[in-house]
């Protein structure tokens, strides 16, 4: 392992949230396609440059977006409604198998450092063998039908996680806007196909991730819910008024129930200002850090990037900028176990205690 620029060993990252897959998808569709194992200038994740961050592995999303030309998605503003139109379960499902088997096919080509884990035995596993262990999320539901067929099946391909909404509504709920300033109370809750989503998540084992949904939506789950809470990827409301980001009573809820927050990197859900610029500097990722570790408990905590779907802060640019981020945490007075608790180890915690 190489040494970070203060010659203190590289600390391992195990992140809560990238968008990895879809922009390889997205990539290939577009007729520009990159491979996952040659370093890049572009997106955040490929493997040297997760290898230079620390980046050991993670949640790797599956997000179907309504809009999926990147130039036309470079097109359009954050609030276009194109961005939040409806997307068929037929679609869906074909999309993120598509992504799942992009996930198989990475596994397949380099099975020495890549692989698709399904426990906390299998992390454990993959990182005492080098591999970049990653455990296959669902960004919204639309993929999975009514009757939940599709959930069983994409279960058994390896399936771990899942995220009953993204910011537009499905059957199973709403999901918050991107809307600022704005509180996450901004539509309904779950629907009765919503309840019994839930219902299968907990009888499968698959976490469930309310970083998308609706304050309401985010109540009606923890009532229901026998595992613990999880939000893969938001920051605190109290400090960045975004939708997007959570109350102190739902991150006082997720600790009470032995759950986790995973940090997100985008700079809109960071700033007080809520604006898209990558000029914020890492003492803000730092305070919101501060605020959930004061309503979570520091094993509660930990980091969901959100890279290659967010605008990440210069400082850190891409998966090999984690060490400033890290050297942040340092010089914000944080120990090197309150850091590896963040960086990987309540991941893994929580994975362990959620029955995985």
């Amino acid at each position: 392992m190489t040494d970070s620029p203060n010659s203190l060993p590289l600390v391992p990252v195990f992140d809560g949230h990238n968008d990895t897959l879809l922009k390889l998808e997205m990539r290939e569709d577009d007729g520009r396609p990159r491979s996952f194992f040659d370093e890049a200038v572009e997106d955040h994740i490929d493997l040297p440059r997760a290898r230079k961050g620390g980046f050991v592995g993670g949640l790797f999303a599956m997000f179907v977006p309504s809009v999926r030309s990147q130039a036309e998605i470079r097109s359009l503003s954050n609030t276009d409604p194109r961005h939040y139109g409806r997307v068929s379960q037929v679609d869906a499902l074909d999309y993120t198998l598509r992504m799942m088997a992009r996930a198989y096919r990475l596994e397949r080509s380099a099975p020495d450092a890549v692989r698709i884990v399904r426990s906390h035995a299998d992390i454990l596993s993959a990182l005492d063998a080098g591999q970049l262990a990653m455990v296959l999320h669902i960004e919204g539901a639309e993929a999975i039908d009514p009757d939940f067929a599709a959930l069983e099946v994409l279960y058994a391909a390896g399936l771990r996680s899942i995220g009953p909404v993204w910011s537009r509504r499905n059957i199973f709920c709403d999901g918050v806007p991107m809307a600022f300033p704005s509180s996450p109370h901004t539509g309904d809750g779950l629907t009765d196909h919503g309840r019994n989503l839930v219902r299968h998540c907990n009888r499968l084992g698959l976490l469930i991730d309310l970083s998308h949904i609706t304050e309401k939506g985010f109540w009606d789950v923890a009532a229901l819910s026998e595992r613990p809470l999880v939000a893969s990827h938001s920051n605190a409301h109290a400090l960045c008024p975004s939708a997007r980001n959570l109350t102190d009573r739902q991150l006082d809820a997720i600790g009470e129930s032995k759950g986790i927050v995973g940090l997100n990197f985008h700079v809109a859900f960071l700033r007080e200002d809520g604006k898209h610029n990558s000029d914020t500097p890492l003492e803000t990722i730092v305070r919101h850090a501060d605020h959930l570790i004061e309503r979570l408990g520091e094993d509660h905590v930990g980091l969901g990037s959100d890279f290659d779907g967010c605008v990440v802060p210069r400082a850190i640019g891409d998966v090999a900028g984690l060490p400033a981020l890290i050297e942040a945490f340092r010089k914000a007075g944080y120990g090197e176990e309150l850091i590896a608790k963040i960086a990987w180890r309540n991941w893994l915690g929580l994975i362990q205690r959620s029955g995985l």
